[in-house]
């Protein structure tokens, strides 16, 4: 325990995650780890947080895309790198995809109406990842 100016007690604890962090965080293994944060900063203006490589491969990484901690790895020996969907809402969808795609990404879907309140697209980047990209329009 420390004591602070007033001469009360107070413990000094480090929290159980990092500030700024939510609770649940997807976490993508991909091929292409580096490519992939930066197609991810390109499209949707990630911050890079944490970098941890291992020899030329990341074995961790997190960027921060709008409020949510995104967490990634290389494919590596007993960790292979799996095909993974993942959706963000975005306040352009329509610009959104024209940045993917000037970013390499393949056209699964154009942006469309659907009728359940947003407009949703989606691509695959080239690391493996389908991005489905949705602004609500109603």
């Amino acid at each position: 325990m420390a004591v602070g100016a007033t001469g009360a007690a107070w413990e000094t604890r480090m929290a159980w995650k990092p500030d700024g962090y939510t609770s649940v965080a997807p976490y993508l293994v991909v091929d292409g780890a580096q490519c992939t944060i930066d197609f991810l900063v390109a499209v949707f203006d990630a911050q890079p947080l944490r970098m941890h490589p291992v020899g030329d491969r990341l074995g961790h990484a997190e960027v921060r895309i709008d409020d949510t901690v995104l967490m990634l790895a290389d494919g590596m020996a007993g960790w292979p790198a799996i095909a993974s969907h993942v959706h963000l809402y975005v306040p352009d969808v329509d610009a959104a995809w024209s940045r993917a795609l000037a970013a390499g990404a393949e056209p699964v879907q154009a942006p469309e109406e659907k009728g359940d309140g947003d407009r949703r697209g989606g691509f695959r980047d080239a690391g493996g990842t389908t991005w489905w990209i949705s602004t609500q329009v109603a």
